[in-house]
């Protein structure tokens, strides 16, 4: 991409860089192929719009607890260090990595939400997934907000002391701090008041952050069901498996495979998940990347069940309506030759350097193949159409009498008479 922005002027503006940058990430996006089903958008600043967001990264249902007055006092905070540090819940969102995080306000709303919030989770990475373990590390208390660290919190511990080595005479140095390398893979989640934090109990905070985190104790599959629409959890935790789940609901709902096969059909790879054996039903979950694109049932005695319509795509939305572009102006371009039917569809017509609507001319239309073509006319070359060298027009060259005489006319005879010589006088 740098190399596609470097014919841009030094004297163009900020906003004439952003703007011709997105027409260029909008052109190479264009000639990728088509690996979703959906449509993207993609704005000024590389971000995903337009794109249908699921209940995981809507707006959440504010809470009702009742809030004490006054202000917190030291006592009050110790002791909710002393109880909410080291305390473990299950995540009910997928909580982003990065310095920012989320944000919730008392008895009110998320922050950010919808597609911002699937943004940060696009550009950050995710520190943990719906129904997995939140381990509370840290607290840091201002003036009107608890923030509180996750699984290590997002940033590096002694930032600035990782980068000092002390060494003495010989040049044998060793840093101040040891650092294994790795980034950090924690979370932040603020939970902000209204002018301050008032004096609260750790149930109380653990009911302001239910909507985010759920601090009961429950099982994995609990914890991670507690996450889906009900549908769809009544489906895993009875065992069954739906067209369009992902490879952890797979999992939670019939556990390791029997068996896995590798195999391509076509141009698509998949992989085939077989549960059971003969003489009971046997499940065959086909996957590809991390969802299920087809299930067969196939039991003794009676024709195998397929089943190929994606069913979950619509539970995942917050209105129940199927997975699918809104925007009017977006145009989905089929890679590849169109396979037609020569039994149902009509072939292709002949290319054409006509525009749609042109009327074509009857002559050029209704002309054979064998019909016999006019010779070119080749318009006449001017005598002063090719200067010479020194600029000025070259003298027309004398007309040739002998042009404008027939062909006949112009070939002198094979053989011409004797001249006959006068008679001389007497």
């Amino acid at each position: 991409m740098k190399s596609s922005l470097s014919y841009l002027r030094p004297n163009m503006t900020k906003a004439h860089r952003v703007w011709v940058g997105s027409l260029v990430l909008a052109a190479v996006c264009a000639t990728a192929p088509r690996a979703f089903s959906q449509a993207i958008t993609i704005d000024t600043h590389g971000r995903a719009t337009g794109a249908p967001v699921d209940r995981r990264y809507a707006q959440i249902t504010p809470t009702h607890v009742q809030l004490p007055s006054g202000p917190l006092d030291t006592k009050t905070r110790l002791e909710l260090i002393r109880l909410l540090q080291a305390e473990q819940g299950f995540a009910m969102r997928p909580f982003p990595k990065g310095h920012k995080g989320l944000t919730i306000e008392a008895n009110g709303k998320l922050i950010p939400a919808g597609e911002p919030y699937l943004n940060m989770v696009t550009e950050q990475g995710i520190s943990a997934k719906p129904g997995e373990r939140l381990v509370i590390t840290d607290l840091k208390f201002e003036k009107d907000k608890i923030i509180l660290m996750l699984n290590g919190g997002p940033d590096a511990k002694h930032r600035f002391l990782r980068h000092i080595q002390i060494g003495a005479g010989g040049g044998m140095t060793s840093p101040v701090v040891q650092d294994d390398g790795q980034d950090p893979q924690g979370a932040r989640l603020t939970l902000a008041f209204k002018g301050q934090v008032p004096p609260l109990t750790d149930k109380e905070v653990k009911a302001l952050l239910s909507p985010l985190i759920s601090f009961d104790l429950k099982t994995p599959i609990q914890a991670f069901t507690d996450t889906l629409p009900p549908a769809l959890k009544d489906a895993i935790l009875n065992h069954h498996v739906m067209v369009g789940m992902t490879t952890d609901m797979v999992m939670f709902a019939m556990g390791q495979p029997d068996r896995k096969v590798r195999e391509t059909e076509g141009q698509t790879p998949f992989e085939e998940w077989i549960y059971g054996a003969p003489p009971k039903p046997v499940q065959f979950v086909r996957i590809n990347g991390n969802r299920v694109i087809r299930l067969e049932i196939a039991a003794v005695g009676k024709s195998p069940q397929i089943f190929e319509k994606d069913e979950v795509e619509g539970l995942m939305r917050t209105d129940g309506s199927p997975l699918a572009p809104t925007d009017d102006h977006t145009r989905t371009v089929a890679l590849g030759d169109v396979v037609r039917d020569p039994n149902t569809q009509a072939p292709a017509p002949p290319p054409t350097l006509h525009k749609e609507g042109d009327t074509p001319d009857p002559a050029v239309m209704n002309r054979r193949p064998d019909d016999a073509m006019k010779p070119v006319q080749f318009p006449q070359q001017k005598p002063d159409d090719y200067p010479d060298a020194t600029g000025l027009p070259r003298t027309p060259a004398p007309a040739d009498e002998d042009a404008n005489k027939p062909a006949d006319a112009q070939k002198p005879p094979a053989n011409p008479p004797a001249q006959q010589q006068p008679s001389p006088q007497r």
